[in-house]
C-alpha cells in the first residue's frame, strides 16, 4: 500500500511555523538565562533587601469591596503564570491537531520519551524522600524548560539539526501537559463546591462559545477572568484556568482556506483593475480593495494561532523571564553548599541529571525496538543522548512546582537549589556532548 505523500508546500508551511516559533523560544531562553543571573547576583549583592522587599511590595486590583490584595510575588506565580499555562494550552492543542501529536506515529517517540523522562525522575526523587517533608516534592524533578534547552540548542548553531529540535519541543510540550496534569490531581488545596460549580458553568459557556465558533477575543478574555476567579476561590490552583481556556479557544477561522483565496483573487483583480500603473498614490478603489483583503486575511486566521501569536513574545520575553527574576534568588555561600547535602536537595538533582536522561534514553530504545518509532531523519544516538541532558534543564516548571509543594517553607530553599544546581549542571552536559556532533548540512540549509 502507498503510503499518501504530504504536499510540499505543507510540510514548508508547517517547518516555517516550528522555525518561527524555534527562534523565540531560543532568543527566550538567553534572555531567561540573563534573569535567573541577575536574581542570583541581585540576592547575593549589599542590596538583598531591596530584592526581597520588591517582591512583598502589596498590589491591589479590584473596585469597591470587590478587591484582590496580594504582594507583587504572588500575582507574579498565581495570575501572569495563568497567560504562561495559557499559551502552554495553545501549544499543546496546536500539536495535537496538526504538529508532532497529531497522529500515533508520529507521537510515539517524543511521547515515550517524555513519559520516561517523567517516572524516572520521580521514583529517583522518592527514592531519597520517602517519607519526612521532602517527600511531597516528588514533581519537581519531572519538568523539562524548553526555552533553557532551545536557548543552548541556539548556542550550538548548524550542529543541530531541525528534527532534533522538533523531536525536543514535542517531548518538552508533553512533559508540560505532565505537569500540567500532576498540578490539577496532586497539588491542589481544599476543594470548594461553590466556586467549583461556578468554574464548570464558566467553562460550560465557553464551549458554548466554541460550538458556535465566536471569533472575538474580548468574549473568551472576560469569561477567562471569570474562569481563574473561580479557580482561586475553588481549592484547584489558578493557573489550570489558563490550560482549560486554551482548549475552549477555537482552532477555526470564521472564513474557510477556499473562501478566502476566492474573495482574494477578486479583490487582487479590483485592486489592478483600479489603478494605472505609473501612479505614485493608490486610489479610493485600490485603497478598498486592500482593506477588504487585509479584513479576509485576519477571518481566515483561526483564533487559536491569533493569540498564541501575539501572547507568546509578551510570556517569553516577560513573564517567564519575570517569574525567573522573583523565584531564582536563592542566596549561595556555605549554607548554599550544605543544603545540597538534604536529601529534597539530592531528591531535585538525581531526578534532573540522572532520571531524565535515563528515563528518556530508555523509553527511546523500547520504542525504536519495538517498532514503534523511528529516529527523526538526520538525528544520531549521540544527539539523542545530548538532548536527553538538555531535558533535565527543568527551571521555571520545576521552580513552579517547588513553589506549590513547599509554599515558603524551608524545604523550598533545598529544591531551589537543587534546581538551580541540576539546570545548569545539565545545560552545560548537554551543551559540551551535542557541541562533540560535526555541524548538520540540514540545519545549514534551514
Amino acid at each position: 500500500m502507498v503510503k499518501p505523500k504530504v504536499p510540499r508546500r505543507v510540510v514548508r508551511r508547517v517547518f516555517r511555523a516550528f522555525r518561527e516559533f524555534a527562534r523565540l523560544e531560543a532568543a527566550g531562553g538567553l534572555v531567561l538565562m540573563g534573569a535567573a543571573l541577575i536574581a542570583l547576583v541581585w540576592a547575593n549583592s549589599p542590596w538583598a533587601s531591596l530584592y526581597d522587599d520588591l517582591w512583598h511590595t502589596p498590589v491591589s486590583v479590584g473596585f469597591g469591596e470587590l478587591r484582590l490584595a496580594h504582594d507583587l510575588h504572588w500575582w507574579i506565580n498565581e495570575a501572569l503564570m495563568v497567560v504562561f499555562f495559557f499559551v502552554v494550552g495553545l501549544e499543546i492543542k496546536r500539536e495535537l491537531l496538526v504538529g508532532e501529536l497529531s497522529s500515533v506515529r508520529k507521537a510515539a517517540l517524543p511521547v515515550l520519551a517524555a513519559v520516561g523522562g517523567m517516572l524516572v525522575p520521580a521514583l529517583l526523587y522518592l527514592a531519597l524522600n520517602r517519607d519526612g517533608p521532602g517527600a511531597r516534592g516528588w514533581g519537581v524533578p519531572m519538568a523539562t524548560d524548553i526555552a533553557f534547552a532551545l536557548g543552548v540548542m541556539a548556542l550550538l548553531g548548524s550542529r543541530i539539526p531541525i528534527g532534533l529540535k522538533i523531536f525536543l519541543t514535542a517531548l518538552a510540550i508533553v512533559d508540560d501537559l505532565g505537569a500540567v496534569l500532576v498540578i490539577a490531581l496532586f497539588y491542589t488545596g481544599e476543594l470548594h463546591m461553590g466556586f467549583l460549580l461556578l468554574a464548570a458553568g464558566i467553562l460550560g459557556l465557553l464551549l458554548i462559545a466554541n460550538a458556535y465558533r465566536v471569533q472575538k477575543p474580548l468574549v473568551f478574555s472576560l469569561l477567562g477572568i471569570g474562569l481563574w476567579v473561580a479557580f482561586l476561590g475553588s481549592g484547584l490552583h489558578a493557573t489550570l484556568a489558563g490550560v482549560l481556556l486554551a482548549f475552549t479557544i477555537p482552532a477555526v477561522g470564521s472564513l474557510r482556506e477556499k473562501e478566502f483565496l476566492g474573495r482574494a483573487r477578486g479583490y487582487l483583480h479590483e485592486f489592478e483593475q483600479a489603478g494605472e500603473s505609473d501612479r505614485r498614490l493608490l486610489t479610493a478603489q485600490q485603497q478598498e480593495a486592500l482593506v477588504a483583503l487585509e479584513d479576509a486575511a485576519e477571518e481566515v486566521i483561526t483564533p487559536l494561532q491569533q493569540l498564541e501569536h501575539s501572547l507568546h513574545p509578551w510570556v517569553i520575553f516577560g513573564i517567564v523571564p519575570l517569574f525567573a527574576l522573583a523565584n531564582a534568588g536563592v542566596k549561595l555561600g556555605s549554607d548554599f553548599l550544605a543544603g545540597l547535602g538534604n536529601p529534597i536537595s539530592l531528591g531535585v538533582m538525581a531526578g534532573l541529571l540522572l532520571g531524565k536522561p535515563i528515563g528518556i534514553n530508555l523509553a527511546v530504545w523500547l520504542a525504536l525496538k519495538t517498532g514503534l518509532a523511528d529516529l527523526p531523519e538526520g538525528v544520531s544516538w549521540r544527539q539523542i543522548y545530548g538532548s536527553s541532558l538538555l531535558a533535565g534543564i527543568g527551571f521555571t516548571m520545576s521552580l513552579f512546582i517547588a513553589s506549590l509543594a513547599f509554599g515558603d517553607s524551608p524545604e523550598l530553599e533545598f529544591a531551589k537549589g537543587g534546581i538551580i544546581t541540576a539546570s545548569l549542571a545539565a545545560g552545560i552536559a548537554g551543551y559540551f556532548v551535542l557541541r562533540s556532533q560535526p555541524p548538520s548540512a540540514e540545519a545549514d540549509e534551514g
